[in-house]
């Protein structure tokens, strides 16, 4: 490998083989199902000193990586909508905050028994308590879950996550200021200088960013390089007055927060984020020594297993004592089995104050490995895992998960219709059933604030998720006349009849289909004559048939 490593001694070159190798790594990580980060720090090893050593110009990478940090703080600050906590209530941060106290507490007492130092135990323990918000939100959405009620606390609580890693980080910066002058001194400095940020960000998103984002926004090239602009020197700025550059760029995210273009400039800068941070985790890779990380296997896979087991258990305890279901606490659970980037930049942070030695960074970096490369597939057949371990868990659901009750159906006598899906097609279904008012209908939906609205102007709606092999034990549906569900999957429609037919249902049933394909499919399977089959686009197209016909004859 002589001549890759003589190659790489020109940069051009150098980053050409560190972008061909992420390609095809990026390739085998997605067949694998797997996030980028571990497919970015495999490939800072494998082109690292320890086998290829095709790294040489690290100024250059630690720059790209440095812009690459701030990028991605400054979207964090971008994406920040406190009104998510605020629509899910007190969950996410009792959820937030227990998460992080008890998954610390516990992995120091871990880290101790493991016979680490306390300082190291510290930064240990806290690396353990952050969780992805990047690899979550990505997953969840994908899914089609972000909208639910365990993908909004979930959300809920990554974002009291992030802002108290962003609160460690100035604590951090403090203390690696700390040699310039006492405690007391550095302590004043770091709360003028915390105001002083605070006070330019108020008024920029006051005074200055909306009269100037209007006319930026003319060009969306312009906006795009305004904020990467602005982001920047945020982060010089930050570090110039002895903060952390990170601080710097999450202020001026949270500054164009509430700017009308935010979504338009978090879409164009993601993959500008995704590019740089490549950036980071081959210098983090490229930097950590495998014979190091070698001797840290068995207190990482220690350290693995409590946050893969320990960390949803401990969302589990708190959802359901406060009153969630057991599924909606395990499904938002998977969210925190794994550590995150802001944790390896945590460890980094460490190692150059001078607080942990590189074998910690290694622990580290292999606890995220091991986690982030699991936790994506409980994630990715979380509902799978829910079924196998339910019988288990109603140790940590209250007899009567009060917060997800909504309405009290057990003491109706009867219900006409039961509409599952009250979105586009199934809100109109909705409309055209409340111009029937001796139809008596009850509707369940999975976005917890589309159940909030309904219910709000007197409809009888109730949060529910249609493959939850417990929903029907909470509707009466056994003397309905009929059951819509305008849920577009096959699975969860053949899933929904099974149980309704095993639990005594005798009424109609109507599926939706959203093309020929998912009809056929239905109409071909051993359940076919058990229900008809809606497919709402040719519904849709035949009504403005029949009406442009009546306009023109």
């Amino acid at each position: 490998m002589e001549w890759l490593s003589t190659l790489a001694e020109n940069p051009f070159y150098e980053f050409t083989f560190i972008l061909l190798f992420a390609a095809i790594l990026g390739a085998v990580g997605q067949f694998l199902k797997q996030p980028l980060i571990v497919v970015f720090i495999a490939l800072g090893i494998i082109v690292g000193p320890s086998l290829l050593d095709i790294v040489k110009s690290k100024e250059n990478i630690e720059l790209l990586a440095h812009i690459g940090i701030a990028i991605l703080l400054f979207i964090v600050g971008l994406k920040l909508d406190l009104r998510i906590i605020k629509s899910v209530g007190r969950i996410a941060l009792m959820t937030g905050l227990g998460q992080v106290l008890f998954t610390s507490l516990i992995g120091y007492f871990i880290g101790i028994s493991l016979g680490f130092s306390s300082l190291h135990n510290f930064y240990i323990a806290l690396a353990l308590t952050f969780s992805s918000t990047i690899i979550i939100v990505k997953l969840l959405s994908d899914k089609k879950e972000i909208d639910s009620l365990h993908g909004q606390i979930a959300v809920g609580f990554l974002i009291v996550q992030d802002i108290v890693v962003i609160i460690v980080m100035i604590v951090l910066a403090t203390m690696g200021d700390s040699e310039e002058g006492t405690i007391i001194n550095q302590i004043v400095r770091t709360v003028a200088s915390g105001v002083g940020l605070l006070l330019l960000t108020f008024l920029m998103m006051k005074l200055i960013i909306p009269r100037l984002s209007h006319f930026i926004a003319k060009s969306q090239e312009l906006l795009s390089l305004f904020a990467i602009a602005w982001c920047i020197a945020m982060t010089s700025l930050s570090e110039y007055i002895g903060f952390s550059g990170e601080v710097g760029a999450f202020l001026a995210g949270i500054s164009l927060a509430s700017s009308d273009f935010k979504e338009a400039i978090s879409s164009r800068l993601v993959s500008l984020r995704d590019f740089l941070l490549l950036f980071f985790f081959v210098s983090l890779g490229s930097n950590l020594n495998l014979s190091l990380i070698g001797e840290q296997v068995p207190s990482a896979i220690i350290f693995s297993v409590f946050v893969l087991v320990g960390n949803p258990i401990i969302v589990l305890i708190i959802m359901g004592a406060m009153g969630y279901r057991k599924r909606t606490a395990l499904l938002a659970g998977f969210t925190v089995a794994q550590i995150s980037e802001f944790s390896l930049i945590f460890a980094g942070m460490g190692l150059a104050i001078g607080h942990i030695t590189d074998e910690v960074v290694g622990l580290i970096t292999l606890v995220g490995l091991i986690t982030i490369g699991l936790s994506t597939y409980l994630i990715l057949y979380s509902h799978q895992i829910y079924n196998l371990l339910a019988p288990a868990l109603s140790i940590f659901q209250r007899k009567n998960p009060y917060r997800e009750s909504g309405i009290d159906l057990e003491q109706k006598q009867k219900v006409g219709v039961i509409i599952f899906g009250v979105g586009r097609f199934g809100g109109k279904v909705v409309e055209m059933l409340d111009l029937h008012p001796e139809l008596d209908y009850v509707g369940v939906d999975l976005d917890p604030d589309v159940v909030k609205n309904y219910q709000k102007k007197g409809k009888q709606m109730v949060y529910g998720d249609i493959e939850d092999p417990d929903i029907l034990e909470h509707i009466p549906y056994k003397d309905a006349k009929c059951i819509i569900s305008t849920v577009p999957n096959k699975e969860y429609s053949l899933h929904l009849i099974r149980k309704l037919r095993k639990g005594g249902f005798n009424g109609r049933i109507y599926l939706t289909a959203r093309d020929e394909e998912l009809e056929a499919e239905l109409n071909a399977c051993e359940l076919c004559n058990d229900f008809e089959v809606l497919m709402p686009y040719q519904m849709a197209a035949s009504n403005f048939y029949n009406d442009f016909l009546k306009s023109i004859c």
